[in-house]
């Protein structure tokens, strides 16, 4: 009776043993993690670029790791809003919002671009030749979550009255739009009117604009919904991956977090004359 006794309690502690096991498992077992990225037109290129990065976090966390490219800042800020994105690495203006609005936090800077300023392109012949000019006129715009296309632009157009303001999916749209004389003037970054100022045949443009404010970079955030242990882990194995790793998908892994007082400034003064976009005329006041 003792003996079989022993053996019960001993089959039960093997059973305690191994669930002790179980429990001590990484924090990050088991766990997806969803990269967000905005892709624009360059989606293939964007999954490539993520490929050896998502490999090596999926290795170092035991976690499912998922790239979801969108096409626009307006789809990545819906994607934002639900916290359907573990890590987003993020443009300025939606960095700015992700940490203002959906308690996102910035973890890692990404590359800093000199050429991060928004400027208001024009067709070369345009007889505008001054911000006041585009009084009356139809200005194309990128989508909401552009600090480049929309924030900046819209705070620098403050005072005015437009005659439309359209929508660009993506910046290439925009050259389009003010090419087709569809638009008058269209914002961008400085770094896309260099890339793609040549891209169509026969047309070519030149800066009405430049806004003297430099655009802070954008940021690597990660969502609230990462308990805090996990977050510890990702961000120890983000700072420690290879330099060729970390320089396909352009994060600075010892570089100052951006200060984003000014541009969330920017977006609630923007903020307060949304409602009058869609009318025609824009009173932007």
């Amino acid at each position: 009776m003792s003996y079989k006794l022993s053996r019960r309690l001993y089959i039960l502690q093997m059973l305690l043993l191994f669930a002790a096991c179980e429990e001590k498992k990484t924090p990050t077992q088991e766990l997806e993690l969803v990269i967000g990225a905005i892709s624009y037109e360059q989606g293939r290129q964007t999954l490539e670029r993520f490929t050896r990065f998502r490999q090596y976090l999926g290795n170092k966390t035991g976690a499912i790791i998922q790239l979801e490219p969108t096409f626009n800042e307006n789809k990545a800020l819906e994607r934002v809003k639900h916290q359907a994105w573990s890590l987003v690495f993020a443009p300025p203006g939606l960095a700015a919002l992700a940490q203002a609005n959906y308690q996102y936090e910035p973890i890692f800077p990404l590359e800093i671009d000199v050429n991060s300023y928004f400027v208001f392109i024009v067709s070369k012949d345009s007889p505008l030749q001054q911000l006041k000019d585009l009084q009356g006129t139809t200005v194309a715009l990128g989508m909401r979550g552009s600090a480049t296309g929309y924030y900046f632009p819209l705070y620098n157009l403050y005072g005015l009255t437009l005659a439309e303001i359209l929508f660009a999916p993506t910046p290439t749209t925009v050259f389009e739009w003010v090419a087709q004389g569809k638009a008058s003037a269209g914002a961008v970054s400085l770094k896309e009117f260099n890339l793609y100022r040549n891209k169509l045949d026969g047309v070519e443009f030149r800066i009405l604009f430049t806004d003297p404010q430099n655009v802070p970079p954008g940021a690597v955030l990660i969502a609230p919904n990462i308990d805090k242990n996990s977050q510890q882990l990702i961000r120890n194995y983000m700072t420690n991956a290879p330099p060729s790793v970390i320089q396909e998908v352009g994060y600075v892994p010892n570089g100052k977090i951006p200060d984003y007082r000014y541009m969330i400034s920017v977006v609630k003064r923007v903020t307060s004359i949304v409602p009058r976009l869609d009318a025609s005329p824009v009173r932007l006041f």
